[in-house]
């Protein structure tokens, strides 16, 4: 018993050792949140010796979660550091609240996600770390709510990122459109009146900041986009309207349908085929040699 315990506490130990990923937790004092607001920024080992840039990483949370969210929620714990040490990349993990997906509210000015991300996250982490500061060196990307900020966020802002993507993303922020219960629909709503017009009041708000509606802009920005979504997932629809849009309008994408659902082991799964994606979008515009 003694030998197969120590034997456990040596695996667990060396299992850290291989990962040097280190994880700082940073504090905004946000203008567009008024609040001061965390996030945290992973860099890859190697970071704390070199003087090297790296490029970065936005990596978006769900409509319930936080920004803490991609440390903590996986299977696999050390996630993030793997992905930073594995593909020698900055990975940013910003605050985007609950449920107001990544827009600049019309109704709350605390709640102005957009504006928080794109002109005070970038300009903290540029500032305070070796990031490559153009946007050839910066790419977004999310789950649910984040897959439809990391579109929303990149499609509004093309001068900022490189690529995009999504994973078993919200691309239509109109819930008469996701396969949920009635009962479901109406405390997403509820949720949301805080940030949000209501739909009655304001059709217009919804189909305007859905990225589903977004393809032409999409294809007029040449971004190159990856998203996915697995087949059991309440937001398929919604995935695969984007994919029929973006066919027909002829904009390039990868869009993969797999297995799964809307839960963590399949977000686990499909993280490392999105930074792979991203890491021959830096080999093709000279970011990585």
């Amino acid at each position: 018993m003694f030998k197969r315990l120590l034997l456990s506490i040596c695996c667990v130990s060396f299992g850290f050792m291989l990962h040097a990923a280190h994880v700082d937790t940073v504090e905004i004092n946000s203008s567009f949140l008024q609040r001061k607001v965390k996030i945290a920024v992973v860099t890859p080992k190697g970071y704390q010796n070199g003087q090297a840039r790296y490029p970065s990483l936005y990596l978006l949370h769900g409509g319930y979660g936080k920004f803490s969210d991609w440390l903590i929620a996986p299977p696999d714990k050390s996630l993030m550091h793997r992905i930073a040490d594995e593909f020698n990349l900055i990975i940013v993990l910003p605050e985007g609240g609950i449920g107001g997906y990544y827009l600049d509210s019309p109704v709350n000015p605390a709640s102005q996600y957009e504006s928080f991300i794109t002109k005070e996250v970038i300009a903290k982490v540029d500032a305070s770390y070796r990031s490559i500061k153009e946007k050839t060196g910066r790419v977004i990307c999310g789950l649910s709510m984040g897959g439809h900020g990391a579109l929303y966020l990149a499609t509004r802002n093309p001068q900022l990122f490189c690529a995009v993507g999504s994973m078993s993303g919200a691309l239509d922020i109109d819930t008469d459109h996701w396969d949920v219960t009635p009962e479901r629909r109406k405390a997403i709503a509820d949720r949301q009146v805080t940030v949000w017009p209501s739909k009655a009041e304001n059709p217009a708000f919804y189909l305007n900041n859905s990225v589903v509606n977004m393809a032409d802009k999409m294809k007029a920005n040449g971004l190159p986009i990856k998203f996915d979504c697995g087949v059991d997932d309440f937001l398929i629809a919604p995935n695969r309207e984007l994919h029929r849009r973006l066919l027909y309008n002829k904009t390039p994408h990868e869009y993969t349908e797999r297995p799964g659902a809307h839960t963590w082991e399949y977000w686990q799964n499909a993280l490392p085929d999105h930074v792979a994606f991203f890491q021959k979008v830096w080999k093709s515009n000279g970011t990585l040699k």
